[in-house]
């Protein structure tokens, strides 16, 4: 496939064809101030046989080359879980990255097309950096600072190319940002005393790296079930729950992920990461440089950003409205505040999440970043 000078490149999952892949970020962010290179030893993980999204769903990618350069790149993504559980015959479309050129975007989002058309897909969504589970969704407003860890960052001008091929969108998922001085935690914690008392069949405990593989499954089990009914709400299996723990393990702080449970069963858990976006922003995505040795300290605890992540917090829908969420925010903040966290972020929030977007605003949280999923009926 050729326009003018343009080239579009199919590409296979070996290392070395993920590796030119996941290159084209460097040609588009040169110079970007607020990009945030992702680790690529633990991105290209994504890609290989030890990620189980792979025994459900199968990935193309393709770059576009112009003069000799990568210019641009897409992947498509068919999840059958997805499109069994949702109903759908969709393909998603992710880890788009293009140079300010439609010419050079339409060739990559005509490309997947075609794939998932093939595929007998009848509309795309994304983007997906593979599933919802992951990274996903387009900045389409709070382009003046970088993104906190596991968020996604792009150009403004992404926003036209998506556009420009069609797509309209799908749903917004908003980002909250919240200073720790801010927090009204006096009137949390009252409300989370009241909770306490109220149901003293719920006990909480926090989670700690050493007993994460004890406490997974009860992790596993709320998580699939406080989102099913969520817009585009896919389970995860067990396997993909392990994968991301993993990867995330060494990047436990104590008292900031939190499991609910009476002496039945798990009905709720909390999580919060520091970003360490910014430790790893010097990185520009690789560890073997002198750089590491700026990371280190946030990796060892000796040092932490200032931010915080808050990524999930969900609660069983038997138990909603009991004042759960408020004693595990009221636990994790307390602990963030001691641990000399001043901001957080809670991302992120369906826009149609009222109770969830309603408990953020009465604490102080504002909308400081939008991201948008996009569809296009193909």
């Amino acid at each position: 496939m050729t326009n003018q000078t343009v080239q579009i490149v199919p590409l296979s999952l070996s290392p070395r064809d993920v590796s030119r892949f996941l290159n084209v970020s460097y040609e588009i962010y040169r110079g970007d101030p607020n990009w945030v290179a992702p680790l690529l030893m633990d991105l290209k993980l994504v890609f290989t046989k030890k990620n189980p999204l792979f025994t459900h769903a199968e990935m193309t990618l393709w770059v576009a080359t112009r003069d000799g350069r990568d210019v641009g790149r897409i992947a498509a993504i068919i999840d059958r879980t997805h499109n069994e559980v949702q109903k759908d015959s969709a393909a998603f479309f992710g880890f788009f990255e293009s140079i300010n050129d439609p010419g050079v975007s339409r060739l990559l989002f005509q490309a997947a097309t075609d794939w998932s058309r093939a595929k007998g897909m009848r509309r795309m969504l994304g983007p997906m950096n593979p599933t919802s589970n992951d990274e996903c969704g387009l900045l389409v407003d709070g382009f003046d600072s970088p993104p906190v860890f596991m968020m996604t960052y792009n150009p403004r001008y992404y926003v036209d190319l998506v556009a420009a091929e069609g797509y309209r969108k799908a749903k917004d998922l908003l980002a909250y940002d919240m200073g720790t001085k801010e927090c009204p935690l006096d009137r949390l914690e009252r409300i989370a005393a009241i909770a306490r008392r109220r149901h003293p069949e719920v006990s909480y405990t926090p989670v700690r790296a050493k007993t994460l593989t004890r406490d997974l499954g009860k992790v596993k089990e709320v998580y699939n079930a406080a989102w099913e009914d969520n817009w585009g709400f896919v389970p995860m299996t067990d396997a993909e729950i392990d994968f991301m723990a993993s990867r995330l393990k060494p990047l436990l702080l104590e008292g900031l992920l939190w499991v609910a449970e009476t002496k039945d069963e798990p009905v709720g858990f909390l999580l919060g990461l520091p970003d360490f976006n910014v430790a790893i922003k010097p990185l520009r995505g690789r560890l073997l440089t002198p750089k590491l040795l700026g990371f280190i300290p946030y990796l060892l605890g000796w040092k932490r950003p200032k931010r915080l992540r808050a990524i999930t917090l969900g609660v069983k829908a038997g138990y909603r409205n009991r004042g759960l969420e408020a004693v595990m925010l009221a636990e994790s903040y307390r602990a963030a505040i001691k641990m000399g966290f001043t901001d957080i972020e809670s991302s992120w929030i369906l826009e149609n999440n009222t109770m969830m977007c309603r408990i953020i605003e009465t604490f102080g949280g504002r909308v400081y970043k939008t991201y948008r999923l996009y569809e296009k009926d193909i």
